[in-house]
């Protein structure tokens, strides 16, 4: 089941230049988390229950870095939380949808995600996202 939309994924350039913008706009960052597995800085803003990540990469070979070269800064992905990703991972497999991670991953925050390809889902990159605390 999908629970609500936990988050935009929003690739920048510069994380510290586009905090300087969202702050400016009156929202506040809550937290800054790298992580090396995938090859990011985060900074995470809650917006009611769903929140924005701002999405720096932190290699040349990060899909982030990657998005950028090719499109330049802009919405990246939109994170649906679920409640049993891997039940969520094979039903999709199973009507046929193409996913990026068969599997979940770790991602920001400690929650379990994957990716489901655009060209599936009318352009849209999908990130299904399982928290602990929802």
């Amino acid at each position: 089941m999908f629970k609500k939309i936990d988050h935009v994924g929003i690739a920048v350039k510069n994380l510290e230049e586009a905090i300087k913008v969202w702050e400016g706009l009156g929202f506040k960052v809550e937290e800054v988390e790298e992580v090396p597995d995938q090859k990011v800085k985060v900074a995470v803003i809650k917006v009611g229950e769903s929140r924005i990540e701002l999405l720096e990469a932190t290699s040349e070979d990060s899909p982030i870095a990657k998005f950028i070269e090719k499109r330049g800064e802009g919405i990246h992905h939109l994170a649906i939380g679920v409640e049993n990703i891997e039940a969520k991972l094979e039903e999709l497999k199973e009507k046929g949808y193409r996913l990026i991670d068969e599997k979940p991953r770790v991602g920001a925050g400690g929650a379990k995600i994957a990716f489901v390809h655009p060209k599936s889902v009318t352009g849209v990159l999908l990130e299904l996202c399982e928290r602990k605390e929802d």
